[in-house]
């Protein structure tokens, strides 16, 4: 019995539209469709739902393999045009380290996310997300990436908090902390079950406020990206995600992966209120006072020597 039929016979209408022409589409919408609209229809109209679900995993081979390639191959190429802003400058990955990395988890979506996608389609349909039209507006869709963040964050903290139990590292989480200074390659390396286990907060919040599966397309490509910039290992200045209220970012995630194993800070996958709310920012924060202070040290010790040395030029005069 072919997926197909066996989805249909659970009671999902397998069709993306009920429509035969987009003239139909127009009449029973009441209106034109709009640019977007038409290529939509133009593209899914004779396409099943099970086969629009499936894109998702193909975006994601698609970021992670493209994402993280540019800083890559800077690091690689030219490391002193970027060394100012890597944030543990000691440490360097080989690129023997990187393709292993990019091999594994790519193996990992294959085996392991690429089955939950095959198996999870009734749910997503059970939940509500729609593949008609018309789309949603933009308003609509900023709207719902909000709330997706939101519970993303707030239940991916507690599942991040339990996997650094004793049992959670030893026999799970370790997998991911083995670049302690991490790279966008690696923001999806770990065990197979974390993968997983991760899934479901970032599900949650399409369960909750199901939307277009464009939507959810967009929710899951943008959560990826975020991940890989988490954990590119570079703290540029001018990213447009520092202006973001209440974002980690890399050199706030960098310092978990710093820590390691022994780790009681940082939990936060995306925002940081939750780590501010629950207190576990305090090591992250003390070290981060330490580092301002010393800095304001240098500083002073620096300028002092400049006065000394500026004297010493006058009386020599």
């Amino acid at each position: 019995m072919s997926m197909i039929s066996s989805s249909s016979e659970l009671g999902f209408e397998l069709r993306m539209l009920p429509f035969g022409s987009s003239a139909e589409a127009e009449a029973a919408l009441g209106r034109s469709l709009t640019a977007v609209e038409s290529f939509w229809f133009w593209y899914s109209a004779g396409m099943h739902d099970f086969w629009l679900y499936a894109h998702n995993i193909v975006f994601l081979l698609i970021v992670y393999t493209i994402a993280p390639l540019p800083l890559a191959i800077i690091e690689l190429r030219w490391p002193k045009s970027i060394g100012k802003y890597k944030l543990q400058p000691k440490v360097r990955n080989p690129p023997s380290a990187v393709i292993r990395c990019y091999k594994d988890v790519v193996m990992t979506f294959v085996l392991a996310v690429g089955p939950l996608q095959i198996l999870s389609f009734p749910t997503i349909k059970g939940v509500g997300i729609r593949t008609g039209l018309p789309l949603p507006s933009w308003w609509e869709v900023v709207a719902q990436l909000v709330v997706y963040f939101l519970v993303e964050d707030y239940f991916n903290y507690w599942i991040h908090r339990m996997l650094h139990s004793k049992w959670g590292y030893q026999y799970i989480h370790h997998v991911h902390h083995e670049f302690t200074a991490p790279i966008g390659f690696a923001a999806p390396y770990a065990h197979w079950s974390e993968v997983l286990i991760l899934g479901i907060p970032a599900f949650l919040g399409p369960a909750i406020v199901p939307g277009h599966i464009i939507t959810f397309w967009l929710w899951m490509v943008i959560r990826h990206v975020e991940a890989i910039e988490t954990h590119c290992g570079y703290d540029f200045p001018q990213t447009p995600t520092k202006y973001i209220p209440f974002y980690g970012g890399a050199e706030y995630h960098d310092y978990h992966h710093y820590v390691g194993g022994q780790s009681h800070s940082n939990f936060a996958s995306v925002f940081t209120y939750c780590d501010y709310i629950y207190g576990t920012d305090k090591g992250y924060r003390y070290q981060k006072s330490q580092l301002a202070q010393l800095r304001e040290e240098w500083k002073t010790a620096e300028q002092e020597e400049g006065i000394k040395g500026n004297g010493k030029l006058e009386k020599d005069k």
